[in-house]
Formats: C-alpha cells, structure tokens, sequence
C-alpha cells in the first residue's frame, strides 16, 4: 500500500474480531515497524509488552474499557533511566520517543492489513502494578490490534479534518 493510502486508510478501530488472533509472523512485522522508529540519541528506550495471554488481557480489561475485543493489545513503555535530556535541561526524549515507536507500531499493523486504536483512557499506575513493570520503566500508551469485527468502521467524524491553512504557519 503507498503511504498516502495507508496514512488516509488507517482509522482507530473500535470493534475487534475477538476470535482471530495474529500471526507470529504478521506480530514480528508490526514489531518490527516498530523497533526501526527513530530516538532520540538513538537511545531506544523503548519497551513493548505484547499481552495477549487470558490473564494479561484480564488485567488491561480491569485498567480500561477500550479494549473493544482486541485479541492482542500492546503496552508501550520507556525507561526513564535512559532517555536524553534535551539541552535546555527542562525537558527528556522518552515520552516523544515513545510516541514516535508507537506511531509506526500503528501505521506497521495498517500496512500488515491490521486495524489498531491509540489508548489513552488508562489507569496507567494500576496497569503498571498489576503487570508488574519494572519502577523504571513509565507506560506511554497501550495499542490496541486485531481484524475488525463485521461491524467496525471509522466513527463519524475520522474524515473530518481542518484545512491545513488552519494548522500551520509560516514564519
């Protein structure tokens, strides 16, 4: 798929086929999207947890509602002990670093033919409890994947979008 496509094709999808599960092979494709994201310093502090377990499905189900049945879900971490503190000394790369993974963990899943949807609606410090992450490490997000259910689509409003006019400026 081109790029363009696949950046106007990707939605967040909020209805899984719960019965399908990934391939290993399509799992290591997305990961591996992932794991070529650019950080700062070339850190990579990243950490990806992938819960697809009963049991660590459980335990993301009791920290949001937003799984929509996803039959995997992966938990997007970095480790606060190795990230870049930027030259002002106010601020650190691990938050935009996760991000920037997760981004392309999203747009690798589209290009693998698999939906996936950014959770933000978290209890972040109970997940990380439950999951027993290690102190260091802080959750950015969790990613939803799987195949959309019959009935998923895009909700109303993912085509609206501002003109660029409104969101960009020259200076």
């Amino acid at each position: 798929m081109e790029f363009k496509e696949l950046i106007r094709a990707r939605y967040s999808c909020k209805a899984y086929d719960s019965s399908r599960q990934l391939s290993p092979e399509t799992l290591a494709e997305i990961l591996e999207a992932g794991r070529m994201a650019p950080t700062a310093k070339n850190l990579q502090e990243q950490h990806i947890y992938v819960c697809q377990s009963p049991e660590a499905l459980a335990k993301i189900d009791s920290c949001t509602p937003c799984r929509y049945g996803a039959p995997t879900v992966l938990v997007v971490a970095f480790d606060r002990k190795n990230v870049y503190t930027y030259p002002d000394g106010k601020r650190e790369s691990g938050i935009k670093d996760a991000a920037i993974v997760a981004t392309h963990l999203m747009l690798g899943a589209k290009d693998a033919g698999v939906e996936s949807c950014w959770l933000n609606c978290v209890h972040i410090d109970k997940l990380h409890e439950d999951l027993g992450l290690p102190e260091n490490e802080e959750i950015l997000m969790l990613l939803d994947l799987g195949y959309p259910a019959a009935e998923a689509k895009p909700l109303a409003n993912h085509f609206s979008r501002k003109d660029v006019g409104q969101t960009t400026s020259y200076l």
